[in-house]
């Protein structure tokens, strides 16, 4: 019997990778309603679904990149041997997934992007980045391509379905994370000032947004910003201008790891120990934290809706035990330190699953009829009561986060400022 697997292949975004024919013959299910067979889509057969994750395999984000391609990989390579999965069409269907290298360059995506569907893919999935994800987004719509549960929390990509019908979201928005944090200074009822340092670009605004949301009409102020491009190498500048603020709070809305270590460290050079916020991405404990020393400050606050692997809490948690299981044997060789990227796109392969049971044709068009109608899915490596709903226009599928504060050894949900 032939062993089906999920195949990873890391593609530059000129390589041309040979696929068979994905058309469906007579033979096949999924029929028109009256009787008559329906023409499949690319990249689906009787056998097999593949799809493509165009990410970071290299340059700075490159660990979240490779880790929205591990998680996923783990649970569909593990369903893959355990036979399949049984769509709606009745077919038992195993999942083929290709990543393409973009290195965080929205023109690398493009390209990519038009290489799946010259390689047949069905449809793009997990695809991390904001600029990457929002230079592809018109021409996913226009050729009716899905582009489903991206691993960017901009609000673009989830607030108008009816304008971009095949692209999706899929974890909490970056102005909801901002908010969050803003609402809990706001709530300490206290004069508090906060120094701001944004990436320049969707990422950065929209954190920014969501703070100044959340201290709207409190005695919160921020009395320094500061901004960074993605492609810089050196934030020590911006860090001291702020330092020179005095702030109470260090509000970094930074996306990548060396930077954000960069500047917990700058800011402990300059004598400048204020809290700080970091984002749920850059917010690691071995990749930030402890590079940067984060124990110099007297709190570290960031954003959570996923269960930590390394957090002792977890230990014994069921999922997380298959979770660990499974990225060990199917997903080792992709990455080695975990990042939320991991937990979200694991929990995206069970989202997935659910839309291939309700899935009736083996079309595209059925397939986003089918992402969109699921409905407060208890998806695994999600904390407790956070689940996943793609039912309510403008809404990301993963809404809700928890603030959590760094104890010295890992995030708890925290009381208040």
């Amino acid at each position: 019997m032939r062993q089906h697997a999920v195949r990873i292949l890391a593609i530059a975004g000129a390589a041309t990778l040979a696929l068979s024919a994905c058309g469906r013959d007579s033979s096949g299910g999924g029929g028109d309603g009256d009787g008559g067979e329906v023409e499949a889509s690319p990249g689906i057969t009787d056998e097999e679904i593949t799809f493509g994750i165009t990410t970071p395999l290299s340059g700075p984000t490159a660990g979240p990149g490779t880790c929205t391609v591990a998680g996923v990989t783990a649970y569909m390579e593990r369903r893959n041997e355990e036979g399949g999965i049984e769509f709606g069409d009745g077919q038992t269907r195993t999942v083929q997934i290709r990543s393409y290298d973009d290195a965080y360059d929205p023109s690398r995506a493009v390209s990519n992007f038009r290489q799946m569907i010259n390689d047949g893919v069905f449809g793009d999935i997990l695809s991390l980045g904001t600029p990457t994800n929002l230079a592809v987004m018109p021409l996913a719509n226009e050729q009716e391509v899905p582009q489903v549960f991206l691993t960017t929390g901009a609000s673009q990509f989830s607030e108008d379905p009816e304008a971009n019908p095949y692209t999706m979201g899929l974890v909490p928005t970056y102005k909801g994370e901002g908010e969050a944090f803003g609402a809990l200074l706001a709530e300490a009822g206290e004069p508090i000032t906060v120094a701001v340092l944004a990436q320049n670009d969707d990422f950065g605004e929209d954190y920014v947004e969501g703070l100044e949301a959340g201290i709207e009409g409190s005695d919160v102020e921020i009395v320094a910003r500061a901004t960074y491009e993605p492609a810089d190498t050196s934030i020590d500048a911006q860090v001291t201008d702020l330092a020179d603020s005095d702030a109470d709070v260090f509000f970094n809305a930074n996306s990548q790891h060396n930077l954000a270590v960069q500047s917990l460290l700058q800011a402990q050079q300059l004598g400048w120990t204020p809290r700080v916020f970091l984002p749920s991405n850059t917010s690691s404990v071995s990749d930030v934290l402890e590079p940067g020393s984060a124990d110099a400050f007297p709190g570290v606050y960031t954003t959570q809706s996923a269960k930590d692997p390394n957090d002792p809490e977890f230990a014994d948690d069921e999922e997380v035990v298959q979770f660990q299981e499974d990225m060990e044997q199917y997903a080792s060789n992709i990455t080695t330190t975990f990042v939320p990227h991991c937990a979200w796109s694991y929990a995206a392969g069970a989202a997935l699953e659910d839309a291939f049971t309700r899935m009736e044709q083996p079309t595209r068009e059925s397939f986003m009829e089918a992402v969109r109608s699921i409905e407060d899915l208890d998806a695994p490596m999600l904390l407790d009561g956070v689940t996943i709903n793609t039912t309510e226009p403008g809404v990301p599928p993963i809404s809700d986060v928890e603030v959590t504060e760094f104890n010295g050894e890992k995030y708890e949900i925290t009381d208040g400022y």
